[in-house]
């Protein structure tokens, strides 16, 4: 494992995992929550998922990164600094939930156009429903999804949802230490 990967990942556990009762996106419930919010508005940990982002998606030639608010968000920004180190340009992006009612009502924010290769990104997966939410938005105005890339895979589905697409989680739970037997529950 890098040094980054191990890094984040000690961020991760020691910030952003809770136990306790939780209904997650998915609509499921779950008996750990992990808030990346703790840890992708810190100093160190966007730097290292900036420099972790580089390394999943630096052998594509894409001209955008980015996936539905409000986690692509900080995911995107990370990206685009640590391209741009790189010598490389790369646009970030974000997908709106929502068209807001005035302005161009675009769902999509950002320089992504027809014919742009693009990276999907993601903070946690659950079902993948969110992600899938973000991919159909940008595939909608012509741009090609080349790679979906996570920070966190709750392996409850999302892999099977992204199937048709290069799907690269930097972590499992299994990587922060939380099991979920074969009936699919997640134990801590």
């Amino acid at each position: 494992m890098s040094d980054a990967r191990s890094r984040l990942l000690e961020l991760f556990k020691s910030r952003a995992v809770s136990f306790g009762k939780f209904k997650l996106a998915s609509g499921r419930e779950s008996t750990y929550y992990i808030n990346s919010k703790k840890v992708l508005f810190h100093s160190e940990a966007v730097w290292l998922l900036g420099e972790l982002l580089w390394q999943a998606t630096n052998d594509l030639h894409i001209q955008a990164i980015g996936g539905l608010e409000v986690g692509a968000i900080p995911m995107a920004t990370a990206a685009v600094l640590r391209y741009h180190e790189q010598g490389r340009v790369l646009e970030g992006f974000f997908v709106r939930k929502q068209a807001k009612e005035h302005g161009s009502k675009s769902r999509v924010e950002g320089e992504v156009k027809a014919g742009d290769n693009v990276v999907v990104i993601d903070d946690v997966l659950t079902t993948g429903e969110s992600v899938a939410q973000a991919i159909a938005e940008v595939e909608q105005i012509g741009a090609k999804v080349l790679r979906v890339v996570c920070i966190v895979d709750r392996l409850e589905g999302a892999r099977e949802r992204l199937a048709k697409y290069d799907f690269r989680p930097l972590f499992t739970i299994r990587d922060l230490g939380i099991e979920t037997p074969s009936n699919g529950e997640p134990e801590a």
